[in-house]
C-alpha cells in the first residue's frame, strides 16, 4: 500500500472508530439520564417483556421511568412529617401504642411509602412507631432525581437526625433494594448509629445493578454499562464507581438481619454473600426460596414476620 493510501486508510479507520464512540457515548447519555431522572407520571413504564423492535428503540432511547406516586394513605392515624434534606421530604408518621422504639421505613428504587405500608403495618402489631419516607423523586418529596442510594444516604441520616432531635433513641432502620442501599451508604459516609438495620435485597455494586438493568431486557452490557455510570454520575454530582456496598459493609458494626429472594435476577446471591461477610456486627441472613426482587410478604409473610420479630429486641 502506497504511504498515501495507507495514510487515507487510517484517517478513515480513525474517523469510523471516533463516530462509533461519539455514537455510544450519546446513547450511555441518555440511558444515564432516563436511569437517574424519573419522567411524568402518566408515562408508560418501559417493559422487561418487550418485541425485538421495541428493544432496539430502547437501545438508543433508554428505559422510561414514570415518576413514582404514593397509591393510597395508611389506614391508621397518622401525621405528614417535612423533613429537610438535599430535597423537601415528605413522611408519613405512624404512632404505636406503648411504643418500643421507632422504625424508619426506606423504599426501593421506582418505589415510594405507600409501596412500604405493609411492612409497617407489621412494625405496628410489634409496638414500634413507624416513619414512612419518601426518597426525592418520588411521591410527596421534591424533585425528579434518583441516584440509586447515593445521595439518598444523606436522607437517611437526615431523618434519623429528625427522629433524634424529638427525643427518640431506640431507632430501627429498614430499607428495601436501593433504600437497603442508602442505609449502608449512611452509616459508612455520616456514622450514624441505629439500634439495628433490617436490609432487603441490596446490590453489590452500582455498576452489577446497571449491567442487570440492561440484563433484564436483553441488551447487551459493554460497553455500556461502564459508559452509563461515567454518565449518570457525571450528570448528578457523584463518582458512580465508588458507590459500592460491599465496601460500605465493612462499616457497619449494629445488629443487621439481611433478607434475600433466591429467585432475584437483579441482585446476585454472590453480592449478598460478600455484603453478608463484611458486615462487622452481629448478623443474620434469611434466604426465601422462591421469592425474587419483590415484597416478601407476597410469599412469605409468616416467615417474614417471624424472623424480624426475632431478630427485633
Amino acid at each position: 500500500m502506497q504511504p498515501l493510501k495507507r495514510k487515507k486508510y487510517w484517517k478513515k479507520v480513525f474517523w469510523t472508530f471516533a463516530a462509533f464512540f461519539l455514537l455510544l457515548n450519546s446513547i450511555a447519555f441518555l440511558h444515564a439520564y432516563r436511569f437517574t431522572h424519573f419522567s411524568d407520571p402518566s408515562e408508560p413504564r418501559t417493559s422487561e417483556h418487550i418485541s425485538t423492535s421495541e428493544k432496539l428503540k430502547t437501545l438508543f432511547t433508554g428505559i422510561k421511568n414514570p415518576r413514582p406516586e404514593n397509591k393510597f394513605a395508611p389506614k391508621h392515624p397518622f401525621q405528614t412529617i417535612k423533613v429537610q434534606s438535599n430535597k423537601l421530604l415528605n413522611c408519613w408518621l405512624i404512632n404505636a401504642d406503648s411504643a418500643n422504639g421507632t422504625v424508619l421505613l426506606f423504599h426501593g428504587y421506582g418505589g415510594e411509602k405507600s409501596s412500604m405500608l405493609d411492612k409497617a403495618d407489621e412494625f405496628l402489631k410489634m409496638n414500634f412507631n413507624v416513619l414512612l419516607v419518601d426518597f426525592m423523586g418520588a411521591g410527596g418529596s421534591e424533585g425528579t432525581q434518583t441516584t440509586i442510594g447515593f445521595k439518598e444516604a444523606e436522607e437517611v441520616k437526615d431523618c434519623f437526625e429528625y427522629l433524634q432531635k424529638k427525643g427518640e433513641k431506640n431507632i430501627h432502620l429498614f430499607g428495601t433494594s436501593m433504600g437497603a442501599v442508602a442505609i449502608m451508604n449512611a452509616i459508612a459516609d455520616y456514622n450514624i448509629q441505629p439500634k439495628s438495620i433490617m436490609i432487603e435485597c441490596p446490590f453489590g455494586s452500582m455498576y452489577k445493578t446497571v449491567c442487570a438493568r440492561f440484563d433484564l431486557v436483553k441488551v447487551p452490557t459493554f460497553p455500556l454499562a461502564g459508559m452509563l455510570m461515567f454518565w449518570g454520575g457525571m450528570q448528578n454530582g457523584f463518582w458512580a464507581f465508588s458507590h459500592n456496598p460491599i465496601s460500605y459493609a465493612k462499616a457497619i458494626s449494629c445488629p443487621t438481619l439481611l433478607l434475600y429472594g433466591e429467585k432475584d435476577n437483579r441482585v446476585s446471591r454472590e453480592e449478598i454473600d460478600a455484603i453478608f461477610t463484611n458486615l462487622k456486627g452481629p448478623k443474620k441472613l434469611v434466604t426465601y426460596p422462591l421469592a425474587g426482587h419483590e415484597n416478601y410478604l407476597n410469599k412469605y409473610k409468616e416467615k417474614w414476620v417471624a424472623n424480624v420479630k426475632n431478630f427485633l429486641p
